[in-house]
């Protein structure tokens, strides 16, 4: 009777500690996102190059959207969620890092005719001021395109996803998608604009940054 009594108290202790570990467990896989963003932690913030992609798009000849993307980018974020406009973002693209699903047009794409990647090997985006907000977690952003050796102003829109604590990680972290769109003759690549290849370039990124230490 007393070691039936025993067996049951262990098996009860047994239970309680394996409760309370999940808990502790549960409670450190939780995700602590905030969509407020005033309420997430300010400073500098690196691309997470493993959740990040750059993808552009274009019409072709009227038929569809040729997409295609870069798989090699970099970015430093300096984040004020109490002053967005005082925020600033820096991107870095590796032309030779083009992705069309073909070997052979991809390196077409990166000769003279058109990024010239040898002699551009990359294209550089810093923003310069505030432009506005639309509605709650979005704005926009004024900055410097330096494509194919020009420099000229592009506005970014930013849509703000949520912040906090990853939950993998560990690490404090950022998520945005933005867009814009430019005309790519303004840049020098120009070719097949007027047989129908699109001149207008949009971009879509969609982006985590991790707090810098």
């Amino acid at each position: 009777m007393v070691r039936k009594l025993f067996v049951n108290v262990i098996r009860l202790v047994c239970v309680v500690a394996c409760s309370a570990l999940l808990f502790s467990c549960d409670g450190m896989l939780t995700p602590d996102q905030k969509t407020d963003i005033q309420a997430v932690k300010g400073g500098k913030y690196a691309l997470d190059k493993d959740h990040g992609s750059l993808i552009f798009k274009l019409n072709h000849l009227g038929f569809s959207t040729y997409v295609a993307r870069f798989n090699k980018l970099d970015a430093a974020l300096d984040f004020d969620p109490e002053n967005i406009e005082k925020s600033t973002l820096e991107v870095i693209v590796d032309m030779a890092s083009i992705d069309v699903n073909s070997a052979a047009f991809a390196e077409q794409l990166r000769g003279s005719d058109w990024l010239d990647a040898g002699q551009f090997p990359q294209a550089v985006y810093k923003t310069t001021r505030y432009v506005g907000s639309t509605e709650k977690n979005v704005f926009s952003f004024e900055g410097d395109l330096t494509f194919h050796g020009v420099t000229k102003p592009v506005t970014l829109n930013v849509t703000f996803h949520g912040g906090g604590r990853n939950m993998l990680t560990r690490k404090n972290t950022l998520g945005f998608s933005a867009n814009t769109t430019f005309k790519r003759s303004d840049f020098g690549v120009g070719k097949f604009t007027s047989m129908g290849i699109g001149d207008d370039i949009t971009l879509d990124i969609n982006v985590e940054f991790q707090e810098s230490k």
